[in-house]
């Protein structure tokens, strides 16, 4: 927990996805995950943690003007906060944001 997230580590799920919008993040939860939960509020970054399809996935807003630069502090105080889980998401997807743009969408939304 930070003054950014007031989520617990337990809150999150191993999958996330981080769309830049927190409203987008609360139409994703509300309209495809089942037994939604907001865990987050603070600051408006909206962020939720449900099931799609049997799996346990936590949508959490990144914010609109996130860059590059500021995209990487964002994951490695994410990293510190919730351990293992930049490298989960490599052991699973094969990929970190900076490699994001070389996989195609649908290998991405399978």
């Amino acid at each position: 927990m930070t003054a950014h997230i007031e989520s617990k580590k337990e809150d999150v799920a191993k999958k996330v996805l981080m769309p830049g919008d927190p409203l987008r993040a609360k139409y994703i939860a509300e309209h495809f995950l089942e037994d939604a939960k907001c865990i987050n509020t603070t600051r408006n970054m909206l962020g939720y943690t449900g099931y799609y399809k049997g799996e346990r996935i936590t949508v959490f807003a990144s914010g609109m003007t996130l860059k590059t630069n500021q995209r990487d502090y964002y994951y490695k105080a994410l990293d510190v906060l919730y351990p293992g889980l930049k490298e989960d998401y490599i052991a699973v997807y094969g990929l970190y944001h900076a490699d994001w743009k070389e996989v195609p969408l649908q290998q991405i939304l399978c």
